[in-house]
């Protein structure tokens, strides 16, 4: 049985951080980022679990159960503002919203 080099997941993990980097930064669209945002978190759970069947020690791998936590907070209390600015400003771009200004 051959088994998955670390360096293989350590390259798609660097691919998906790279585009979900790419999504925040260009797209203007506040669901986009934040689906960005969550490919980001699901790169670095990649990694977390890569090195912790690597070294044999079951830290990472309890530590992306607390990523993912996370993660499903971040995109319900994100999709919350979403909607709720939706509803005020009748739209979801990022640079439309000038809601911190007086």
């Amino acid at each position: 049985m051959t088994t998955i080099p670390l360096e293989y997941y350590l390259g798609l993990s660097a691919i998906l951080f790279i585009i979900g980097t790419i999504g925040v930064v260009t797209r203007r669209n506040a669901i986009i980022i934040f689906m960005s945002i969550e490919i980001m978190l699901n790169s670095v759970n990649l990694t977390l679990v890569a090195f912790s069947i690597y070294l044999n020690n079951p830290a990472g791998q309890i530590f992306v159960i607390f990523v993912m936590a996370v993660a499903a907070a971040e995109a319900a209390v994100g999709l919350a503002i979403v909607l709720s600015l939706y509803r005020n400003k009748q739209t979801v771009y990022v640079d439309e919203i000038n809601i911190m200004k007086w």
